[in-house]
This record gives structure tokens, sequence and C-alpha cells, in this order.
């Protein structure tokens, strides 16, 4: 790799191609040769679907994906900003530390998993489960989400412009979904709750960080009933 983009490393924006270029070595390359710091531009081109592209960053460098990719893209980011000009496989920003996402295309199961900070943006729809599990990031999605989305979502915010599957938010703790749409179904212990000043500035604010102009007064919240908190022995396992 070192030979192919040698006269290259050293500029402010720097391309690799994979057609040409090995993804283990353009990845080995962002993760062990970036000084602290490094905010130089990356364009990886001809991804063709490749599988954990980006992964691991932590550097406040810019890598643009000229294409779709796979499975995990952009996953465990930490400090860089990640764009992709095409859609995402399962897991894209997966237990993302911070930084920024955002996926121009569609993204399959399981967008945003686990994510404890940063912020994913979906310009289209989201599959299954986007945002399972979530732990303080952010999320927005342009268009609808799957089933499940927001499963056991502990805390961060998801805005979806769309509509959204079955069971939405299904076992939420802390976190709050904004929904443009209408829900399926929403999951066990979700509740719609009255919007605030202060919800629709979130709104704003999160809808502007992902250029969108949606109106944020044409959002329902949706958190917690709290009633999965506790063990309840006289619920008969009705809740």
């Amino acid at each position: 790799m070192e030979r192919v983009m040698a006269e290259n490393l050293t500029a402010e924006r720097v391309t690799f191609d994979l057609a040409k270029i090995a993804l283990r070595d353009v990845n080995t390359y962002l993760h062990r040769q970036l000084a602290d710091g490094d905010q130089r531009h990356f364009d990886l081109l001809n991804p063709d679907g490749a599988h954990n592209i980006a992964v691991g960053l932590d550097q406040p460098v810019t890598v643009e994906i000229h294409g779709h990719a796979g499975y995990y893209a952009a996953g465990m980011n930490k400090k860089a900003s990640v764009i992709v000009h095409g859609s995402v496989g399962t897991g894209v920003a997966e237990n993302m530390m911070s930084g920024k996402v955002h996926v121009k295309g569609f993204a399959s199961n399981g967008a945003g998993a686990t994510a404890h900070g940063g912020l994913l943006v979906i310009d289209g729809d989201a599959g299954l489960r986007c945002g399972i599990s979530l732990k303080g990031g952010d999320i927005v999605v342009g268009g609808s989400v799957g089933s499940f989305s927001a499963f056991m979502a502990q805390a961060g915010r998801m805005v979806v412009c769309g509509d959204a599957g079955d069971a939405l938010g299904d076992s939420l703790y802390e976190a709050v979904i904004y929904l443009r749409g209408e829900p399926k179904s929403l999951g066990a212990d979700a509740r719609f709750e009255p919007m605030t000043d202060a919800d629709y500035a979130t709104v704003a604010e999160l809808l502007r960080a992902a250029g969108l102009d949606h109106d944020p007064k044409a959002f329902k919240r949706i958190a917690s009933a709290r009633s999965l908190y506790h063990w309840n022995a006289d619920a008969n396992q009705e809740y």
C-alpha cells in the first residue's frame, strides 16, 4: 500500500482505490499511521459493498466512501466524520463513541446499535432494530425505520422523519424517540408523551445537524412509561 500511495499520503486529501488496494491495508493505515489530531480527508473509491470499512477510527479525520458499503461500516467510530455516498449493510456505526456518520442512502438492520455518543444520519430508510440498545448517541433517519427500533434503548435520542414498524421503543429506558409519522405499534412500556419547548428545540437541533428542514412541531415524543424499571410480583407477567 505505501508503495502505491506514497506520493499522496502527506497530502491534505488522500485517495484510496479499493479496486487496487486491499481494504485491510487501508484500515491498517487509518489505525496506525495517523498522528494525534490528524484532520486529513480520505476518499475511498470502489468499495463494492465491502464489510468493515473505516472501522475503529480515533482521529478527527474525514473519510468519504464513494459507493455502497457492507456490514459494520464506520463501526466503533471515535472522533472521525464518515460519509457514505450510497447504502450500507447491517450495523453501520455500531458502538460509535463520538464523531459523525452520514449515510446518503439506506441502511440495513441494526444501524447505530449500542452507540454511546456521536451522531448517525441516514438520509433514506433504516431496517429492523435501528438504535437497538442505544447508549447515548443521536440518530436521525430521514425516512422510516423497521420493527423493534430503539429496542432497549438506554440513553440518547432518535429522530425518525417517516414511519416506524412494529414494537417501536420496546423496553425503553431513558432514551427518547421523536417520530414524525406513525408507528405500526409501540413496544412494551413505550408511550406517547406531550412535547415540550425543550423537545422542540432538541428536534430542531438534530434536524439542523442532519441537514433536514422539517418542522419540529410535526414530531411526537415517545418515551418510557417506566413500568418495567422494577420487578412487580403482582403483575402476573402482564405489563
